[in-house]
């Protein structure tokens, strides 16, 4: 083929998906979304790719084929070893001329495409597109380089010889051979792309997924300060945002679950002057307190995700940047999502520590898995020759070119990074657990130092000094049963809900608040009601620290609230989610941070100033309006509106009158919206008087517990009477049967949340012939006692 016949270049409108073979995944899903998706009003920057064509002409034009099959040969034989072929190779393709026929196209394409933004010379980046990249069976996006900020035609050139050069970095090389990919087979398209000027805004990576458990209904957005490389590379911990994908069709509804505050401590910029076309400098304190996306800036992203995820008929992993000269938001590469994706799963693995220890390091949790093992401390990608196979990898940061060692790793650990940084995407793909944005890590933990590694707990991940035990459990999926009795689940920790939304049940019968309270808020919510007033200045400067970017203290109780009560709803919609309001107990509230001021010494807090007693009381009435707020935002503004409320420890019709006024006060009328009160059926008098208690509230759940604790007259909290606590004891089982008889007649319904139906066949058996309508259960046991009930129910109905 002679030059004249050669397309070196075609820009991105004139590419669909189908020309993949043409100019590799990245430029023609670039090209598939300008001619197809811009119409939906999705901006992509224009721009245009060097084809496979121009790649082998390049090859043939500077003789370079045999050359790198010689070198891959001695590589392969073990006569040299992967640094030096991939130095040899590289040089080869950095001491090379480009044809005048490319050179000519090339600069036309520049030139036209600069006439486009009405410019003479304008910013581009120049990224490389492999034949073998962003493929649904080939991961580890950004094997090559990018180059950002290049103007003008000599610029191009330059980091055009660098991307066909990066297709033989040793990582490139090393991932090649992984795969089974022959080198000579895959060949590098470039794309030029007007740049966005997001060094002057914001910028970073969204999955149309939960990248840890392949949750499908979220969109999970990251973002910080700055060029996107900061993010991509792990440099920073950025922004978080998670929205709910089956209500962004509702324009009076704003469902961002979530909103975590990342560090955001550095960003890359234009640089002007000097060797390099970017530099990393630091961020300001503002830029550093404040969320880089405002929620219309979030939602708007996640619709223009949505909207792609459908076209393409798969999750997705883009990348998107705001331009801070227009303030427009643009989207700069999408890629099949190429890990949780591709998983089938019939078992659910469950880790769980059986030790305690104090957790000496924290961080953002990549898989759900727990290792033990020895930290092989590396700072320096150049010393990566010293890790130890089977070790701990603990770094600063990732980038490629840790990916031969990382292979290798019983776990890693960053000090930088995000959920969608190049140590947390390859972690996944390899199913190693990660710890990112430690922030400390390096400096914390020691170089063959034995630790416990721990992604077990949630979202956020924990390190601990020596060995813990831990226990390893798998919960089969196939072949679960239907049940008349609706089985649900009891959950406390929102950062679990994804990872067992996989179990087919029926909604959650016990969400805990006080498990949100307690590890994501930490704060009395009076201690925040009145934070200006606060008489010890030592907590006012750590509530003050704990509430960086939140003017008003009121609101940071309302938003980490209703986040958490957000992410468990959104685990099971629309199925119903109960929420409990608050049940803590005076010494328990008394451990929050200014918790002290406000709680008295109580002999007994098992029967004191707790539950419902509370909440219409004149020293806990507007913290307990905070958690309405909360339960207003879910429902109203996220619109989960599968969410109900359930009130703890109800000791008197009046009372129940009085918590429902005080509920009303605040929005949440019964009945409203189909709003639904239901309560819990604990105490001896609300059994007694469960005809009159169901004529206030829409359900019972029996807390098998506390009606233990109060029938039997055993405090639960007791070793020496532990022998005494059983609820299968015939008073407490008469109790339940005459609340089930009770709310029947009326016309209600009842349920159970504890472990009873779990730890013993025998309750389960009573529970069933009882007629309870529901059971709540803990996940890791639903499996097994959804089995046991559909036995026993299919037992009574043949008899």
């Amino acid at each position: 083929m002679t030059t004249t016949e050669i397309n070196f270049i075609r820009f991105f409108n004139t590419l669909s998906l189908n020309d993949v073979p043409v100019v590799g995944g990245k430029n023609a899903s670039l090209g598939e979304m300008i001619r197809l998706l811009s119409r939906k009003n999705i901006q992509v920057p224009n721009g245009f790719a060097t084809t496979v064509d121009a790649y082998r002409h390049f090859l043939e034009y500077n003789h370079l084929s045999e050359k790198i099959q010689l070198l891959i040969g001695e590589f392969k034989s073990g006569s040299r070893s992967l640094e030096s072929t991939g130095k040899a190779i590289r040089n080869l393709f950095l001491n090379t001329q480009f044809s005048e026929d490319f050179v000519r196209d090339l600069d036309t394409a520049y030139t036209e495409l600069s006439r486009l933004y009405g410019q003479e010379t304008i910013d581009v980046a120049v990224r490389s597109s492999a034949t073998a990249e962003d493929l649904p069976d080939a991961s580890f996006a950004g094997q090559q380089e990018t180059f950002l900020n290049i103007t003008g035609i000599g610029g191009i050139l330059e980091a055009s010889r660098k991307c066909f050069a990066s297709l033989f970095t040793d990582r490139a090389i090393h991932y090649r051979e992984e795969k089974g990919y022959d080198h000579l087979d895959v060949s590098l398209s470039i794309g030029v792309q007007k740049m966005v000027r997001s060094d002057i805004a914001c910028s970073g990576v969204l999955f149309t997924l939960d990248t840890e458990t392949g949750f499908p209904n979220i969109i999970t957005i990251t973002g910080a300060w700055g060029l996107g490389e900061c993010v991509v590379q792990g440099m920073v911990t950025p922004d978080e945002f998670i929205v709910f994908k089956p209500l962004l069709d509702q324009a009076d509804k704003t469902p961002i679950l979530t909103k975590k505050l990342g560090r955001k401590d550095k960003k890359m910029i234009y640089s002007v002057g000097g060797v390099g076309t970017t530099k990393i400098v630091d961020t300001s304190y503002e830029e550093k307190t404040h969320f880089c996306l405002s929620d219309e800036e979030i939602l708007k992203l996640a619709r223009w995700a949505s909207i792609i995820e459908k076209h393409y008929q798969k999750p997705m992993d883009i990348e998107w940047a705001q331009d801070g000269e227009s303030g427009e938001l643009f989207i700069v590469q999408a890629r099949p999502e190429t890990v949780q994706s591709r998983k089938t799963v019939e078992m659910l693995k469950s880790y769980t520590l059986t030790d305690e220890g104090k957790p000496i390091v924290t961080g953002l949790s990549i898989g759900d898995s727990i290792v033990t093992g020895r930290v092989c401390l590396i700072k320096n990608v150049e010393d990566i020759a010293q890790f130890v196979p089977g070790s701990i990898l603990v770094t600063e940061m990732t980038d490629p070119d840790w990916v031969p060692v990382m292979t290798q790793a019983a776990g890693i650990v960053t000090d930088q990074g995000g959920r969608t940084c190049h140590a947390a995407i390859v972690s996944r793909e390899l199913g190693v657990p990660a710890i990112v944005g430690t922030g400390n890590a390096t400096r914390i933990l020691k170089h063959d130092q034995v630790i416990t590694l721990s992604c077990a707990q949630g979202d956020q991940a924990f390190v601990y000094d020596g060995v813990l035990n831990f226990e390893e459990s798998e919960v089969a999926l196939t072949n679960v049963p239907q049940t008349r009795t609706q089985i649900m689940l009891n959950i406390a920790n929102p950062d679990v809900a994804f990872r067992w939304r996989r179990l087919p049940s029926k909604g959650i019968g016990l969400a805990r608040m006080e498990f949100i309270i307690n590890n994501a808020i930490k704060i009395h919510p009076m201690a925040l009601v009145d934070y200006e007033t606060l008489p010890d200045d030592d907590t006012k400067k750590v509530i003050m620290q704990m509430t960086r970017g939140y003017s008003d203290k009121k609101a940071f109780f309302v938003d980490q609230l209703s986040y958490g009560v957000a992410k468990i709803a959104a685990s099971q919609y629309p199925h119903p989610v109960i929420v409990r309001m608050s049940d803590f107990k005076t010494n328990e509230y008394a451990n929050l941070i200014g918790g002290k001021a406000y709680e008295p010494h109580e002999e007994n807090p098992m029967l004191g100033f707790r539950g419902a007693s509370r909440y219409y009381s004149p020293e806990y009435r507007q913290g307990f309006e905070l958690e309405c707020r909360a339960i207003r935002k879910v429902r109203e503004e996220m619109g989960l509106s599968n969410v109900y409320i359930m009130i703890p420890f109800c000791r008197t019709l009046e009372e129940a009158d009085k918590v429902k006024a005080v509920l009303a006060e605040n929005g949440l009328v019964q009945g409203k919206d189909d709003l639904k009160i239901y309560m819990m059926c604990e105490i001896p008098s609300n059994v007694i008087l469960a005809e009159q208690f169901a004529q206030k509230f829409d359900g019972f759940s029996i807390g098998s517990n506390d009606l233990t604790q109060l029938a039997l007259g055993v405090d639960r909290d007791s070793g020496k009477l532990a022998h005494l606590f059983d609820e299968r004891n015939e008073a407490v089982q008469t109790m339940i049967q005459m609340v089930i008889e009770k709310a029947h007649k009326v016309g209600i319904k009842v349920g159970i949340c504890g472990q009873g139906p779990s730890d013993y066949p025998d309750f389960a058996l009573f529970l069933v012939k009882a007629g309870i309508d529901s059971m709540s259960l803990n996940p890791d046991s639903f499996v097994d006692v959804v089995q046991r009930v559909a036995e026993l129910e299919q037992k009574l109905e043949q008899n």
